[in-house]
């Protein structure tokens, strides 16, 4: 007799649909249509929410944002942003209820500082320019916070899980890049229609660059890897191929410089050389910098190279900052950025409001060919510099501390380990964030989900990695915890 039910209410449901989905078909209305899928993630976020995660992973690299496609007015990454804000609903509703992630997540070091980060964000956000732009930015960096820290940090506690979100995103890349290069030869490879050829599934060639500059020593670590079966590293050989031509046919000089930059820190660690010698290092390289100023700038504007489709002049044209429109560029907007700070140096003027409220701080001196007064052309091309325009010294100094935390744990992590596989994981996770930090400096996609995915899932990868470490140093084992 219960069963019998459960056949009534079924073909009741599936009729009622039915009849919903003709009415809507007959008023031209494809509302209906997504219901299934709708109900679908529903209860994927409440039973199988691991499964919506790695989903997500996988279609990140081939999201589209509707509104740079001119297809609706929808400002949001489809299907990845909609899922990652119901799941930051259900994480905070876990978070009230008490029955959120694991507590050793909650209150890790690298957490506090993101709690800082944010929290200041918000505040900043009351005294923005333009509060409703300020608003849904947070909201944005908070549902990918939710979903790929909190949430990734938990479940990379299996190390297996790891692995698995390192494949899912590689996947679809490659299919990205082979849609990218194919599309590239039919222009020849030139420098021109690099910028464009990898549209819609990215919406410039730098932000292309910049995924793939991360995803290298990820690659590269997979390789090192005892793991996995033949068909498996065959296929992650190939891979490695189709990665590389794909940097370079990017055109992305600032992705280049930073795989150099990751390389270098590479070579630090496996010498096992400590992280307060190479701040030092640092330091002293940094103040013979400031003070020689003068001389580096004269040097720098004997360079005429501009940027071509050869690739050793298109290198070349890296430190031409005297002809180069796109170096000049980015010196413009940096110099916006500093006037912003200097107008409201404490709270900024809003979270994502740079775009919209840089233009009358351009001096003539220092505008290009390529300069606009639309609020359409990009943002301060700089992860550290946008912050300091937009919500003050504070915001930028939490964007440094961030750096610097992260970069502490990872050395830290990285030489406790002892388990070869386990190195290999802190490492491709953090070189992969190298090439962001040092990417950062000159652009900042933390707005998009095709960096902030990997960004701050890396983190994840560390965080979860330093607690398996303490749980092995304690006489317990991470692997028994039960999922979200």
């Amino acid at each position: 007799m219960p069963t019998l039910s459960v056949q009534r209410w079924f073909y009741l449901a599936s009729a009622l649909y039915l009849a919903a989905m003709g009415i809507a078909l007959y008023c031209e209305s494809f509302v209906p249509l997504l219901i299934p899928a709708a109900l679908t993630v529903l209860w994927a976020a409440f039973f199988k929410l691991e499964f919506l995660f790695f989903t997500i992973t996988f279609f990140t690299p081939l999201s589209l944002n509707f509104e740079e496609m001119e297809v609706a007015q929808i400002g949001a990454y489809l299907p990845t942003e909609p899922l990652l804000a119901g799941i930051l609903v259900l994480f905070l509703f876990k978070v009230i209820s008490g029955s959120s992630i694991h507590p050793s997540v909650l209150r890790h070091p690298v957490s506090f500082v993101i709690y800082a980060y944010l929290g200041w964000m918000a505040l900043t956000c009351i005294t923005s320019e333009l509060p409703v732009v300020s608003l849904k930015y947070l909201a944005t960096r908070m549902w990918f916070i939710a979903s790929f820290y909190f949430i990734a940090a938990h479940l990379f506690r299996r190390v297996d899980n790891i692995r698995l979100y390192f494949l899912l995103y590689l996947f679809p890349l490659f299919a990205v890049i082979i849609y990218t290069v194919v599309r590239h030869s039919l222009y020849g490879f030139d420098k021109d229609s690099s910028h464009w050829v990898m549209e819609p599934l990215f919406k410039d060639h730098t932000s292309y660059g910049a995924v793939l500059a991360m995803y290298f020593p990820v690659l590269g670590g997979l390789l090192l890897s005892r793991k996995g079966s033949t068909l498996l590293r065959t296929f992650l050989f190939t891979g490695f191929a189709i990665l590389s031509i794909g940097l370079i046919l990017s055109y992305t000089r600032a992705a280049w410089i930073s795989v150099v930059g990751a390389a270098g820190v590479l070579v630090v660690m496996l010498l096992g050389i400590r992280l307060r010698t190479v701040m030092v290092g640092l330091l002293v390289a940094g103040s013979v910098a400031y003070f020689g100023w003068e001389d580096i700038a004269v040097s720098l504007e004997r360079n005429k190279q501009e940027s071509s489709d050869k690739l050793e002049e298109h290198v070349s044209s890296i430190s031409n900052i005297s002809s180069d429109a796109s170096n000049l560029e980015r010196l413009n907007r940096w110099n916006c950025a500093i006037e912003l700070f200097r107008e409201r140096p404490v709270m900024g003027w809003g979270p994502g409001t740079y775009q919209f409220v840089y233009a009358p701080f351009q001096r003539s001196g220092d505008r290009t060919i390529i300069s606009t007064n639309q609020g359409d052309a990009g943002n301060a091309h700089s992860e550290y510099l946008g912050p300091l325009s937009e919500q003050g010294l504070p915001g930028m100094l939490l964007m440094v501390a961030l750096v610097v935390s992260v970069t502490v744990l990872a050395f830290r992590v990285f030489y406790r380990e002892t388990d070869r596989e386990r190195r290999i994981i802190i490492a491709s996770a953090f070189l992969g964030l190298v090439t962001y930090f040092i990417h950062g400096v000159l652009n900042n996609y933390l707005d998009t989900d095709k960096a902030s995915i990997p960004f701050w899932g890396f983190i994840a990868v560390l965080v979860a990695m330093d607690l398996n470490g303490r749980d092995q140093a304690a006489g317990r084992s991470a692997s028994g915890r039960s999922g979200i």
